[in-house]
């Protein structure tokens, strides 16, 4: 029983990376109807309006790119252009996501994230802290109670800096920086694969983290995860290349920015630990200590803040309840069931005490390895937290989809899976 618990991730993968390597336009295309379909449905029915002006313009960006790929498809009758396929892959990026972003920003559409974020940076050049205190939360009218609060980590203050500095135009809308660190980072994160990954699954993995729907919508109304998923990303290329030093230094970044980059960073800490004790060191004195001494100063300017910010909202004890609230089993066990928060946060923490036997017992073997128990991971969290999105899928989806271009040649689960197929 053990041994076929332990095969599933390799079965899974081995399925993964068996559907990016055959038939690649035929995969394209699948991609860019699906997305032009989701598109023409967010347009037409979603209640929000920054989603529906998304969806009005994205569509035919994707349209244009399954158009692009239906003639390449039969033109060349399953054989592809690599090349074509990944300047493909960043033109679709701009119509369905850069595109949609700017028109937004210029008429001030935006979800709540990108206030919160940009009165943090005010804040933040204001007082020294981006975190508002309970007292202050509560004078504020209870309308904007929930805009007083600021979930995120002390750096993502940063992002709302440029309207703090030069005022309120078009281009200091912070989901401009978010795009801009995103499509540096995740350049970055793919020219250190570049030099030992296939080409396929390097446009496979762009593809993952910026055209769709769920990243390039995610980025045009809203976009901080965006930043932190490719840090992410960019710590996994950098421990795929082992650069222990320069994994943890970006995984330190992406902690100093939001929660969802610690679970990462934990499983890297476990990777580091297999590579010896120089690596492990190397590892984990940025990956850890660069989250704690970006909370420092915050905690030295009002520690009440940031606990109120940090620790009493997210388990729903602050004035204002999260808005997150998409259909998942942790969501509704919180609302259906009598003490159905605990039960939920008990099944979660049960969740993570299993996964952290799992990278005790067998800790990844290589950069792809610790991808796939990320996207497992933060699925299962996903599914379980109280408070929770759709739109936090894009992690575990770009993870999984990443597995095949972090799994270099040499490696050591390439050398066994090809051991396996023998």
């Amino acid at each position: 029983m053990i041994g076929q618990v332990r095969a599933v991730p390799t079965a899974l993968a081995r399925g993964l990376r068996q559907a990016t390597e055959t038939g690649p336009l035929a995969v394209d295309l699948v991609l860019y109807g699906a997305s032009a379909l989701f598109a023409l449905v967010t347009a037409t029915s979603s209640t929000l309006a920054p989603h529906r002006v998304w969806g009005r313009i994205a569509v035919f960006g994707y349209a244009a790119a399954t158009l692009f790929v239906l003639v390449e498809f039969v033109v060349r009758r399953h054989r592809t252009v690599l090349t074509g396929r990944a300047i493909l892959t960043g033109l679709t990026w701009v119509a369905t996501a850069l595109l949609p972003l700017a028109i937004e920003a210029v008429r001030g559409q935006a979800q709540e994230e990108v206030t919160v974020v940009e009165h943090a940076g005010q804040r933040l050049l204001d007082t020294g802290t981006p975190y508002l205190g309970r007292a202050a939360i509560a004078a504020l009218p209870p309308d904007d109670r929930l805009l007083g609060y600021v979930p995120y980590q002390p750096g993502m203050a940063l992002f709302g800096l440029p309207r703090a500095l030069a005022g309120d135009v078009w281009w200091t809308d912070a989901r401009v920086w978010f795009a801009l660190t995103t499509a540096a980072v995740l350049a970055m994160a793919l020219a250190v694969l570049s030099p030992r990954a296939q080409g396929g699954a390097l446009v496979r993995a762009a593809q993952a983290a910026t055209v769709l729907p769920i990243c390039a919508l995610t980025l045009a109304v809203g976009g901080d995860d965006l930043p932190v998923l490719a840090l992410c990303l960019l710590a996994l290329a950098f421990a795929a290349r082992d650069r222990p030093l320069a994994a943890g230094v970006v995984i330190g970044v992406a902690g100093a920015l939001k929660l969802f980059a610690w679970p990462v960073a934990l499983v890297l800490l476990a990777y580091a630990a297999t590579r010896g004790r120089r690596a492990l060191v190397a590892y984990a004195v940025p990956s850890l200590g660069l989250p704690v001494a970006a909370v420092l100063p915050a905690l030295a300017v009002d520690p009440g803040a940031v606990v109120e910010n940090l620790v009493r909202f997210p388990l729903g004890r602050g004035l204002v309840g999260s808005p997150a609230a998409s259909p998942f089993p942790g969501h509704l066990i919180a609302t259906v069931l009598p003490d159905g928060r605990a039960v939920a946060a008990a099944l979660l923490v049960v969740t993570g005490l299993v996964i952290g036997w799992w990278l005790l017992r067998r800790p990844p073997r290589d950069a792809g390895s610790a991808a796939l128990i990320c996207a497992f991971g933060l699925a299962a969290a996903i599914a379980l937290m109280p408070a929770t999105r759709f739109g936090y899928l894009l992690y575990p989806v770009a993870y999984l989809a990443w597995w095949p271009a972090l799994r270099l040649p040499g490696s050591r689960s390439a050398v066994a899976g090809r051991t396996q197929g023998e």
